[in-house]
């Protein structure tokens, strides 16, 4: 589950995406010079055009597709990038799946799905990952605008086996005329973790009849596997699948082990004696993760990419590896991130690999600003016992670094992939006087909503949520964080800061994680929006900051926090963040923190920049200052909880426009809420009343679209901003 591409993000493979008669009409003219070449012309994978060809094979066959296949996807990763080392595991199992059964009339799901690069192989699709020309053609996970063999777009964990019971409901309510044949359910024993996927394994039990779920374990979630559960799933590996207590039995579900999950025949064996089976079944594979990275060349001896497959000695492209079974906390090597080096077994870097061509380059916005808060939280475990970092897994992509996670020791928790249960889990340690800190993506806490509108937020937790890949981004339509604001920003009791800054982010920080009971400190739970690309770019680069150069004047302080920043915690260095961090300014309590602050005072036009969309404010403003010979009022609101009536009403005087931008949906967001203000306290002189115009997405789902071109789309440009501006002059 979870990442984007080239840039890190643990959230989705991001590329274009063309037309379905298009892709249907490519996908089967594989050009023979890239398909995987092991000294004859045979290329197995350039003939598999559907699952009926896998079927097609020779016995003695199976083996050479699957080394194939491997080195397809080692080939794929260096070039494109993307959830390689899942995938690396399931070579074997999903040629064996499409060996045995019948898609689509029998039913794979594939939970999270990014692990599904090798079915949409023998489904049709192997020219998206064989030709560089045509990797935009597929989505990182199962798509049924894609293929008739792709259930469902999924790309959140936890779900495949009540979908799975779904399905076998209504082909057993129907019967034969359901079309509805075997139904399996794929899930790693990372998406296990999720409550959900409990949920399902109890109704399965219950409801009977013919389910089949593959129980992929190899041992390893995003980073390492948290739970009690894990403990009776490593003795039942050790013992051949005979150790009790059995989770799976315990639910009542028949249960059956195979050790050799990288064994293609050994899986056909399995798979063919369940085949039509009359009651709900687990097989539970051992597989290794990231299997046939350890034949690679080295980095080192890597330069540029290569559109050369690796060839290898070994008959399927896997080879021994020590590196399982570690005894360190963290249940995995010592990979530092998500994407750098990957390898076959306990790896963290395996979950996602970025393309050789972004390597090098400089951490994005979520590792920048997520080591810029480890960092600052760091220095106070050893005076704050309840200090306590939760992430529901995804660690390394928000630059929650191994060697912080080491050195945090107890004041880092990895719940596993249960957002629900972190936030829920977060609350209780505020009720108990400790101070959380829940950290992971916009779209992975659409899943504890109720845990935010509950155990948080009506409680009164003193809860901080650090919010990353908030806001437009280029991430599939299963990752995208346009829709955090009108989420969070409407909770009651919560409060939504959106700093525009490293500096205001951890005065934020400072400010939501103030011990209970010290001066100022918040009386409920704080969300605070990780700045994303605009704002970063804009940091590195403040002639993108036109009005203010970045530089904005200090605000009376009272109390002050240092910064302290370790290049141990990440490479932050001093320089990053100049100064201390305000802890209370302008105002006494919580009123400071939601006061808008207007950067520049002007006439005719104010325009309002929201987090992410602000540096598209001050360039608005330059350029209208260039062209038409206006001084715009430039406002930066921090926040999208509440509305600054102050400001609001100061607006009255000299301004006929206000300008609302924000890079989120704007039906039910923030700048209507602006809008509303002033129609809503409308006064008899007409010239008092400015008119509002809002900028921001459309109520949509959008599928791995450029950055830029999204906001082409929603009129989030210089010209077009401006253009509107002068049109209603």
């Amino acid at each position: 589950m979870r990442s984007a591409s080239g840039n890190g993000f643990d959230s989705s493979d991001s590329f274009a995406v063309s037309g379905a008669a298009e892709r249907t009409a490519r996908l089967h003219d594989i050009p023979p010079s890239i398909t995987p070449s092991h000294g004859d012309d045979s290329h197995l994978l350039s003939r598999i055009a559907s699952p009926a060809d896998v079927k097609a094979l020779a016995p003695n066959e199976l083996a050479e597709l699957c080394r194939e296949i491997r080195t397809t996807l080692l080939a794929y990763g260096h070039q494109h990038g993307g959830h390689i080392g899942s995938n690396l595991g399931m070579v074997e199992a999903t040629v064996a799946l499409h060996r045995v059964f019948d898609s689509p009339r029998d039913r794979i799901v594939f939970d999270v799905s990014h692990q599904s690069y090798v079915h949409k192989m023998l489904t049709g699709r192997a020219a998206a990952y064989l030709d560089p020309d045509r990797f935009s053609e597929v989505t990182g996970f199962t798509n049924p605008d894609e293929s008739k063999h792709d259930q469902f777009v999924l790309g959140h964990t936890g779900t495949s086996i009540s979908l799975a019971c779904g399905l076998a409901k209504t082909r057993d309510m129907e019967g034969p005329n359901s079309g509805i044949g075997n139904v399996i359910a794929v899930i790693g024993d990372g998406s296990l973790s999720s409550g959900v996927a409990f949920e399902g394994l109890n109704n399965a039990a219950e409801q009977g009849g013919n389910l089949i779920i593959v129980f992929n374990d190899n041992e390893m979630s995003i980073a390492g596997d948290f739970g009690g559960m894990y403990g009776p799933l490593a003795r039942l590996r050790a013992s051949g699948g005979t150790a009790q207590p059995n989770l799976f039995n315990a639910f009542g579900l028949d249960y059956r082990y195979v050790e050799a999950g990288n064994d293609v025949s050994a899986l056909v064996a399995a798979f063919e004696e369940v085949r039509d089976i009359d009651h709900p079944v687990v097989v539970h594979i051992h597989t290794l993760k990231g299997a046939g990275y350890d034949g690679e060349e080295t980095h080192a001896d890597r330069q540029t990419a290569s559109a050369s497959p690796v060839s290898f000695d070994s008959p399927t492209g896997v080879h021994p590896t020590d590196n399982v079974n570690h005894s360190e906390p963290w249940h995995s090597d010592h990979c530092n991130l998500s994407d750098h080096e990957p390898h076959e077994g306990q790896c963290e870097a395996s979950h996602w690999q970025n393309p050789d061509a972004a390597i090098g380059k400089p951490d994005d916005p979520r590792k920048h600003y997520g080591k810029m808060a480890m960092a600052a939280l760091e220095p106070r475990f050893a005076a704050e016992p309840g200090l306590v970092v939760i992430s529901p897994a995804t660690p390394g992509s928000n630059g929650i670094t191994h060697e912080f996670r080491e050195r945090a020791g107890a004041h880092y928790v990895d719940t596993g992939i249960t957002e629900s249960h972190a936030v829920a889990y977060a609350a209780g340690i505020a009720r108990a006087g400790g101070t959380p800190v829940v950290a992971t993506t916009a779209s992975f806490f659409q899943r504890a909503y109720d845990q935010f509108f509950q155990e948080m937020s009506l409680n009164r937790s003193r809860v901080t949520v650090l919010d990353f890949l908030g806001g437009l981004s280029g991430s599939d339509n299963t990752h995208s964080g346009a829709y955090d604001v009108t989420m969070f920003s409407n909770i009651p009791g919560a409060t939504m800061l959106v700093p525009t800054s490293a500096r205001d982010y951890l005065a934020d920080l400072a400010w939501a994680t103030a011990p209970a009971g010290s001066a100022d400190a918040p009386a409920g739970p704080v969300v605070i929006r990780v700045p994303g690309e605009a704002i970063l770019t804009a940091e590195r680069d403040a002639t993108l900051l036109p009005v203010t150069g970045g530089q904005i004047a200090d605000r009376p302080q009272s109390t002050s926090l240092p910064v302290s920043v370790s290049s141990a915690s990440g490479g932050i260095s001093a320089a990053t963040v100049r100064g201390t961090v305000s802890v209370t300014a302008q105002r006494a309590g919580v009123r400071h923190m939601l006061d808008w602050r207007v950067n520049q005072t002007g006439s005719h036009v104010a325009i309002i920049g929201l987090g992410n969309a602000y540096p598209l404010a001050e360039q608005t403003a330059a350029a209208l200052s260039a062209d038409y010979g206006i001084t715009a009022t430039v406002i930066d609101p921090r926040q999208c909880t509440s509305l600054d009536s102050d400001v609001l009403e100061s607006l009255r005087d000299g301004h006929q426009q206000v300008i609302t931008l924000e890079d989120g949906q704007l039906e039910g967001g923030w700048g209507e809420k602006v809008t509303a203000y002033y129609a809503n306290h409308h006064v008899s002189d007409g010239s008092r009343n400015p008119h509002v115009l809002n900028f921001g997405a459309a109520k949509e789902f959008t599928d791995r679209v450029p950055l830029g071109e999204l906001n082409e789309r929603y009129g989030l440009t210089v010209e077009q901003v401006t253009e509107a501006i002068i049109r209603c002059f």
